[in-house]
């Protein structure tokens, strides 16, 4: 359902929302983005000029070779940088410019705000005025934030799944001189985070009945278990044991956050 959703809202961006009436606003002092590309186009071609002006007195070829070269790679360095600042100082710009027209008039039809910003109708265009509306819409609005983190956390249940298939792939390097195969370890990582949900479960029940249980409890829980069930399945001592354990969840905590990163990321794209 929400993927269905979703699909329909990129599709509506690659063609436009229909337009119900016209609800241009003036935005007399800003610059087009073609005004914009001219300044910009103007300030390197005055940035070249006077890098000629510089190396006009006339010099012997080979001589002129060897200085000239060098200081004028350096010169088209310099100038590849500031115009690469300047794009990303205008792409910040028209964020920040997204952000603040939204606001001021929520209800604006998405092809008239992009004419009122003097933006061409491009599908880039469209989504990004869009995730402002999602920003703005996130920041205000306490149900929007609430469907978020439903949608956040949906996410997150079902890439568990999926990482969890390179979690066993690095539990099984940790134990390659074991004698288990990968399906082994998988079936032990499924285990163990069948007992997590589990734990999970019994929190947010607590949570449910007006309770405030303490999640690092619980979390804490859940790694004792882990440590002991790692030290029972792989049958090695608790000092050896403790070291891959150690080094186990440090590897998962990257992954983790990794993950967290794309789930958030994707999240937020597809809200």
């Amino acid at each position: 359902m929400g993927l269905s959703k979703s699909i329909d809202k990129f599709e509506a961006l690659q063609e436009g929302t229909p337009k119900k009436k016209s609800a241009f606003v003036s935005l007399s002092n800003d610059k087009t983005d073609e005004q914009i590309k001219k300044v910009d186009t103007d300030s390197l071609k005055n940035a070249v000029s006077i890098k000629d002006k510089n190396f006009g007195n006339p010099l012997d070829s080979i001589k002129r070779k060897k200085i000239v070269n060098p200081i004028a790679e350096e010169a088209n360095d310099s100038i590849s940088i500031l115009a690469n600042n300047k794009i990303k100082k205008n792409q910040f710009n028209k964020i920040k410019q997204y952000l603040q027209f939204q606001k001021e008039h929520p209800e604006i039809n998405l092809n008239d705000a992009l004419d009122s910003l003097q933006k061409e109708k491009t599908f880039f265009n469209r989504f990004v005025y869009n995730r402002a509306k999602v920003i703005n819409s996130l920041i205000d609005e306490t149900e929007t934030q609430e469907q978020f983190i439903s949608q956040l956390l949906s996410y997150g249940s079902a890439s568990l799944f999926v990482f969890l298939p390179f979690f066993t792939l690095f539990l099984k390097l940790f134990y390659i001189r074991r004698k288990y195969t990968y399906i082994d370890h998988l079936v032990f990582v499924f285990h163990t985070q069948t007992i997590f949900f589990i734990l999970l479960s019994v929190y947010f029940l607590i949570a449910l009945f007006g309770a405030t249980p303490q999640l690092w409890l619980f979390i804490s829980l859940f790694l004792i278990y882990l440590l002991m069930a790692m030290h029972k399945f792989y049958k090695q001592d608790y000092l050896k044991t403790l070291i891959k354990f150690l080094m186990l969840n440090f590897v998962y905590l990257i992954m983790g956050t990794i993950g967290v990163l794309l789930v958030g990321l994707i999240s937020f794209v597809i809200y």
